[in-house]
């Protein structure tokens, strides 16, 4: 390949894994100029050495993939090219609106991958097909979870900062009991916290927060 090489820093928290990636772009017009095991590490070795492509894992310790693709991409020290196992919508979305430039499963081919780093340090939108398709169906019928009456009214509680323990007495519920019901809130909203499921919720239309009116 002619011209300067693709600078790749290559972000997973799996050692093992970031050292195979390491191994498989080496060479062929890309050059590996950095490695980070969590988000928060990615972040500072992108404003450090400004790669042409961060090709960044998801579900990551300290800082997640999507948050840390935010500031990257908000700093304008890279493109982001995601590489993940997760498929499901809520991942896909919440890379896409941190500005993820394209998203890629990791079972794709070498050459499929080279050819999407080289596109996305061209500022090339980049998509799996089964993601695209996703998006796709997502932007031409939103999926609107089915959320039950008492997982909503623990996410009131939590909207409102009350804390499991406060939740579980006011609704004569144990705070295992409201463990479970904001997991299985955050699973339907496709969340890994409770600000996400709060902000999702209200999002939907599911929740509303606004203090009852006084006649």
């Amino acid at each position: 390949m002619s011209g300067p090489a693709v600078r790749v820093l290559v972000v997973d928290d799996h050692p093992v894994v970031r050292a195979g990636m390491v191994t498989l772009l080496t060479g062929d017009g890309v050059e590996v100029v950095g490695e980070a095991a969590d988000g928060a590490a990615a972040v500072a070795l992108a404003e450090q050495l400004h790669p042409d492509v961060v090709l960044m894992d998801l579900r990551m310790p300290v800082l997640d993939g999507a948050a840390a693709t935010a500031r990257i991409v908000a700093g304008g020290w890279s493109r982001v090219l995601v590489l993940t196992t997760y498929d499901t919508d809520g991942d896909i979305l919440r890379a896409v609106e941190a500005g993820a430039t394209g998203y890629l499963l990791k079972d794709a081919p070498q050459d499929e991958l080279l050819a999407a780093i080289r596109a996305a340090a061209r500022g090339e939108t980049v998509l799996a097909p089964p993601v695209a398709q996703r998006l796709l169906t997502h932007v031409r019928s939103p999926a609107r979870p089915s959320l039950s009456a008492r997982e909503l009214e623990v996410l009131q509680g939590v909207g409102r900062g009350l804390s499991n323990a406060e939740i579980g007495l006011a609704l004569h519920i144990g705070e295992a009991t409201v463990k479970t019901h904001l997991l299985r809130a955050f699973a339907k909203l496709e969340v890994a916290d409770r600000t996400h499921a709060v902000t999702r919720a209200m999002e939907l239309g599911l929740l509303d927060l606004t203090p009852p009116r006084r006649g």
